[in-house]
Formats: structure tokens, sequence, C-alpha cells
């Protein structure tokens, strides 16, 4: 390999890492309007964007993400910025590697990859060699400003997923991938939790882990994770779940999840066999810190079924992916709409 693996070190170390929780919702609390692009806080803002990191990295994560989800030039032309991929996302990172670096503790900088947005061919208009460079140009600002990782996240296309993959190995740069897995247990363009391994078959430079993030719940995301553990039980598999059920209360979405929920989804997690536990949307930095205290303090147990997610975090919005028709399909499938 011609990249590091600062993941598996601190593994080894550890055993179960912390990453981080939401971005987006905990820069809206921070001040970020609707519409505004947050990449561009990275310059206008900063201490805004170190803020956010030292709460998480205070609240005990191990792994920060940087504020780079929407820095590729497709996302970044929505806001004028597409000539500016490459300061934006070497900023975010810089922000993120002076956060950690003066943690006095190990705390991955991960740079945060998301989707372009665009449609490859030929469902849309962008080809699999323009999505390379257009990850491959993200990535580059990330690894000159000091990102150890490149965190591919939120996916629904495994074409686009192997895209980023094929950019970070271009780069140099040892990289993660996860899948959103919000319509009926598949991601929107139809992959499966236990397919998610096999996307970067092939390619030169294995992920570190693989997973799933976002999606509509965490009892969901446990599900899924039942299953991609399930496919590969000796694959490093992150799971970085939404804090609970998203509510709107008027024009704001609000999180049904409190931190003694996320408590318990650290321990499930753990249970079904992740590697990397963390939070997505509406994960604050308390939600986080109560994270970081129940996987500190948890031991190892019996691997959970679905009917035990549900039964400690509450009714799934989907059915799971693998129970297809099966009569235990069905069961889920009525809790979920109970």
């Amino acid at each position: 390999m011609t990249a590091t693996n600062p993941i598996d070190a601190l593994l080894a170390e550890k055993g179960v890492l912390l990453a981080d929780g939401a971005t987006g919702t905990n820069l809206f609390a921070m001040g970020l309007e609707a519409g505004e692009a947050p990449e561009l806080l990275n310059e206008t803002s900063p201490e805004t964007i170190a803020s956010l990191h030292q709460n998480f990295v205070d609240a005990g994560a191990d792994i920060i993400l940087t504020n780079s989800f929407g820095g590729t030039r497709h996302r970044l032309k929505l806001h004028h910025a597409q000539d500016r991929v490459h300061e934006l996302n070497k900023r975010a990172a810089e922000i993120a590697r002076s956060v950690a670096d003066k943690a006095g503790r190990k705390v991955i900088v991960a740079g945060s990859v998301g989707p372009t947005g665009e449609l490859l061919v030929p469902l849309g208009a962008l080809t699999y060699d323009d999505a390379v460079d257009a990850f491959a140009e993200q990535i580059e600002g990330l690894k000159a400003g000091g990102a150890e990782v490149a965190w591919i996240e939120t996916m629904s296309a495994p074409d686009e997923i192997r895209a980023a993959a094929e950019a970070a190995i271009r780069v140099g740069l040892p990289y993660t991938y996860t899948g959103s897995f919000d319509t009926a247990g598949r991601t929107m363009m139809g992959l499966l939790p236990k397919d998610i391994h096999a996307v970067a078959d092939g390619l030169p430079q294995a992920p570190l882990g693989v997973g799933a993030n976002c999606g509509v719940g965490a009892s969901d995301i446990l599900a899924s994770l039942l299953d991609m553990t399930e496919a590969k039980p000796e694959a490093t598999v992150i799971v970085k779940g939404n804090c609970g059920i998203p509510e709107f209360r008027g024009s704001e979405i609000h999180y049904s999840g409190t931190p003694e929920l996320m408590s318990d989804y650290v321990r499930l997690a753990v249970d079904a066999g992740a590697k990397i536990v963390g939070g997505c949307c509406g994960t604050s930095f308390a939600h986080l810190a109560a994270m970081r205290k129940a996987l500190d303090a948890h031991t190892k147990a019996a691997r959970p079924t679905v009917e035990t997610i549900i039964e400690r975090i509450g009714p799934m919005r989907n059915k799971t992916a693998s129970a297809g028709d099966s009569s235990e399909g069905r069961r889920e499938r009525r809790r979920s709409r109970a």
C-alpha cells in the first residue's frame, strides 16, 4: 500500500472508535443560514468550524470529519465557487488538523467527500471518468490540508462510490466509504447493505472501512449494520446513524434521539459488530459525549436481533433489506407502520 493506515493503528489501541456527530445541523445551530454553503465558512468563519471540531474532540471523538461534504466542483457551482475547490477543501482540512494536533491524544482527521449531486451515465450526463476527476480535485485539496483519510459518505450509487475510491487511490490517500440505506432498506440506487463490501472489488487499494451513515433512523441503520457484518464479519464496518427520527416542528426539523437513546444505539452497534460508531444528522456535542461514556463503559454482549433493536431503540421506518417477503419481513413492515 502506498498510503498509511491510521484507522487500523488506532483500532489496535482502542478496539472501537468513536466518530463525530452532525456537521450541518450543528452549524445551523451556530448561525449557518438555510441555503448557504457550509464549505464557504472555512474561509469566512474559520473560528466557527474550529469550534465545531473542538466541541466534538472535547466530547471524545476519535475521528473528526472536515467541513467539506459538498466540496466537489459540482456542488460548489451552486454557490459560484466551482473554481475554488482546492483552496476550500485544503482550508477545511487545515482547520480540522489544527484542532486534532492540539488534542493531547490521537484524533484522526478524515476528509469528508459527499456525492456530486449528479447522476452518472447512463442515467445522467456525468461520465465515470469525469466523476473520478472531480473527486480527485477535491481529495487533492483535503490531502494538502492534512487529511489522513478520504471519508466518502452518504452515497447511493455504487459507481459513484467506486469513482470516489479510485480518486482517493490516485491521490494517494487511504479511504473509507458509507452508503445511505434510506429507501426500503436499500440506497436510492438500489444497493443492498450486504453488497456494500464488493463495491471496491478489483481496485488496487482496498478501503480501510465500509458501512452506512445517515438514512432514516437509528433502528433502520442498525438493521443495515446486521446485514453488513453478517456478510463479512471480519470487515471494519462503520455506522454513523441519525439521532433518532427527524420530525417537523413548524418549519424546523428536530431529531427525536435523546442522549440515552444514542447511548443504547452505541451499545447495540458494538454488539452487532461495528468497529467505528458515530452520529449523523441531529447528533449534538451532548449526544456524542453520552455516546463516548457508553462506549467506554460497554463490554461487548450478544449479537442483537432486529426485534431487540426495535424493543430498545424504537420502530423502524423501513423494512429490513434482507427481510424480503418472509414472515419476519411482513412482521417488521407492520411494526414500522404502527
